[in-house]
């Protein structure tokens, strides 16, 4: 395992998903010059800061994070670059390395894998989970457009770009992402050991989610 340069981030990138991001700090303008210098794709590990600040140094990481692919790379001057992080696959740390001059980690691919005691998610399960997640996003819809009528909170489906025949692991990250959901509760949904157990933890932080926006919505 060749050493992989890594970004911690106060956020969860999941694959399948896009993180704008502006690198601005010394550190991490060496690691985008030295990727863009290298063989291969122009990629880095993206991992969740438990505690701490982006910022700085001194940050206390989480093992589990996705290989994050760049694109649409713009130099935006004084050093400074800005691109879409392109999150491709799903690691666990190995090892972590000392930050010199930026983070590195040894990594391992983690794919989803089966749970105990069943297959992947069924097609009802997936569209259970979409119909969801459309609900808790037609509230939110409501609480940022209040104005908007009541049936808002109707399943968003069509909008939501899945479908119940959709391959499991693609389909659960997929409303992992979408889901109006903070870092935290996206870090333990890209941990769940493969999509049946991540749609479950789906419709539990979603409960949450749910109770939330309807208190403030009343």
């Amino acid at each position: 395992m060749d050493p992989m340069p890594m970004f911690p981030l106060g956020t969860t990138l999941l694959p399948g998903s896009g993180l704008p991001l502006h690198v601005f700090e010394s550190r991490y303008r060496q690691m985008v010059v030295d990727i863009l210098a290298a063989d291969g794709p122009p990629e880095f590990g993206q991992v969740l800061i438990t505690h701490g600040h982006e910022a700085g140094g001194g940050d206390e990481r989480s093992s589990v994070g996705t290989v994050a692919r760049m694109a649409d790379i713009q130099a935006i001057g004084e050093g400074r670059y800005a691109f879409v992080a392109v999150g491709i696959e799903r690691i666990r740390v190995v090892e972590w390395l000392p930050d010199d001059p930026y983070p590195l980690a040894r990594v391992e691919a983690w794919p989803d894998e089966e749970a105990a005691g069943g297959g992947p998610p069924t097609a009802d399960m997936i569209a259970a989970a979409v119909e969801r997640v459309g609900r808790v996003l037609g509230l939110a819809a409501r609480l940022s457009a209040p104005e908007a009528p009541e049936a808002a909170e109707s399943p968003a489906t069509p909008g939501i770009g899945v479908g119940a025949d959709d391959d499991p692991s693609v389909a659960s990250y997929r409303l992992a992402a979408i889901a109006p959901l903070g870092a935290a509760d996206r870090y333990r949904l890209l941990a769940a050991s493969g999509p049946r157990v991540r749609l479950a933890v789906l419709d539990e932080v979603l409960d949450d989610a749910e109770a939330m926006l309807k208190f403030r919505l009343s």
